[in-house]
């Protein structure tokens, strides 16, 4: 099974991160954290700072790593990268997404994530919890 290596971004703004909704493809409509696939020769770091520009017109800062979420697609095996983002300016425009959602940690449940952001949104309900 072919592996997709990606970078996502969870931005997070106080006590409230960034969820998008995938405008395209076969996953349209699911909700999940902005990135993209890493190119070859690029750092994750990188193609995130990329991927985040390219998708939002947003420029961010790479605060953490959280970890890594291995998910098997029908058609592929996903290996994200996860990082702790923040925005650099309060601008986000949606190039490639149909809508965005600032979420607490009480509201992360209320969209419905793809698979393999899923797992995720726990680690991520507890660090805002704090």
């Amino acid at each position: 099974m072919k592996t997709v290596n990606v970078v996502a971004a969870v931005i997070r703004k106080g006590d409230r991160i960034l969820a998008t909704q995938r405008g395209y493809g076969e996953f349209k409509d699911g909700w999940e954290f902005p990135g993209g696939k890493i190119e070859q020769g690029e750092q994750p770091e990188e193609a995130l700072k990329r991927e985040i520009q390219e998708e939002l017109q947003a420029v961010i800062e790479i605060d953490d790593y959280l970890g890594s979420v291995e998910y098997d697609y029908p058609t592929f095996h996903l290996s994200m990268s996860c990082y702790m983002c923040s925005l650099v300016s309060d601008e986000v425009t949606l190039l490639e997404h149909e809508s965005m959602k600032w979420l607490t940690a009480d509201t992360i449940d209320s969209v419905a994530w793809l698979p393999a952001d899923k797992p995720m949104t726990e680690k991520i309900k507890e660090i805002l919890l704090g």
